[in-house]
């Protein structure tokens, strides 16, 4: 196969389960879980969602997968969740703040972080389950790239269907087995559950949350230094997704998760550069420019796997993108067809 076309972004289907389940593997999340009946699940109910068979687009859930068509497996994965928070599930969070207490009897001045559970009903939507097989990070197409950037451009095309505030949720430093300090030392004395058995469960059903957790303020400093020392903090493993998210116009918003404490980053959607990148633009059979830096191309259908994307090189002239006849044939477009592009520099 030619290289500049061995690397594809589509939908996820049901044929990618078995590479979904191995790249669950290198993270575990709850958003990606290493269990093969729940990644049915989260496949089933992204084809629905691309297909629009599930008609209120606050439900729908959008699993993205970059494959490599030479080996014919997914090589990494990203999504999107429509809407995190509503009232079957509301968005669950610990608020940070800081509180000063001084006592001028003994001239003593302390300065507590302070958690307490937030709760909405109508939340923002949500990105996340960027993960990359580790055989292909850090390669000259920038895959890592692609398969984050992607989940913008589908942004863009149905602004409309996303709520106007976009979240991320960045890991936090956590130990070799998975352990959560913050989790060990609040969430497992308030439910008397594991962290992954509270994670898992969040996913489908966050009642347990609100009836156990305790309604007033948590102080930090009664934890102990391995919890204090996780809360916002961003691990080495989601280092490099805190840099992209920050270039691109996120910022933290002083909440945690509930379960590990990792930081949340929110953008007003309108405002991502990323989103305000992608826009429909004529294809152009036209070589393009020598050194023309890559563009993913997108383009959707009424079959599955319904949407499919390469990164090309392109060169762009007014609303008028050149691709070259190679790259047409490749994207399954003809000249002067329109399609949904983003830079990728």
């Amino acid at each position: 196969m030619e290289p500049l076309f061995r690397y594809e972004i589509r939908a996820a289907t049901r044929a990618d389960a078995p590479s979904l389940l191995e790249l669950a593997g290198f993270l575990d999340s709850v958003n990606l879980p290493n269990d093969p009946d729940e990644i049915a699940r989260i496949v089933e109910r992204s084809e629905r969602s691309f297909a629009g068979e599930i008609e209120d687009p606050r439900h729908r859930e959008y699993v993205f997968v970059l494959r490599d068509r030479q080996e014919h497996r997914a090589v990494g994965t990203s999504l999107i969740v429509s809407q995190l928070g509503r009232r079957d599930a509301p968005y669950i969070y610990l608020s940070v703040r800081q509180e000063e207490r001084y006592s001028a009897t003994l001239d003593r001045h302390f300065v507590h972080d302070v958690l307490s559970v937030g709760y909405s009903y109508d939340g923002p939507t949500e990105i996340g389950g960027l993960i990359m097989h580790p055989a292909y990070r850090r390669t000259p197409e920038k895959l890592g790239m692609q398969i984050s950037y992607v989940r913008f451009l589908w942004i863009a095309r149905g602004r409309a269907d996303f709520q106007n505030h976009v979240l991320a949720e960045l890991l936090p430093p956590l130990e070799e087995d998975g352990t959560s300090h913050l989790w060990e030392a609040v969430g497992r004395h308030f439910t008397g559950m594991s962290y992954r058995e509270a994670d898992r469960l969040s996913k489908r059903n966050k009642e347990f949350i609100r009836g156990l957790f305790p309604d007033g303020d948590i102080y930090a400093s009664l934890l102990p230094e391995e919890a204090r020392g996780v809360i916002g903090k961003v691990g080495p493993q989601t280092r490099g997704v805190e840099k992209l998210l920050r270039r691109i116009g996120f910022r933290y918003v002083e909440r945690v998760d509930p379960f590990d404490g990792g930081p949340h980053f929110v953008a007003p959607t309108d405002e991502i550069t990323l989103v305000k990148a992608a826009a429909p633009r004529v294809l152009r059979a036209r070589e393009p420019a020598p050194g023309a830096k890559r563009v993913l191309v997108a383009w959707t259908g009424a079959e599955a796997p319904f949407f499919r994307g390469i990164s090309v090189p392109a060169t762009l002239d007014g609303e008028v993108l050149d691709v070259g006849p190679r790259c047409l044939e490749a994207l399954g477009l003809a000249d002067g067809e329109r399609a949904w592009t983003l830079p990728l520099a």
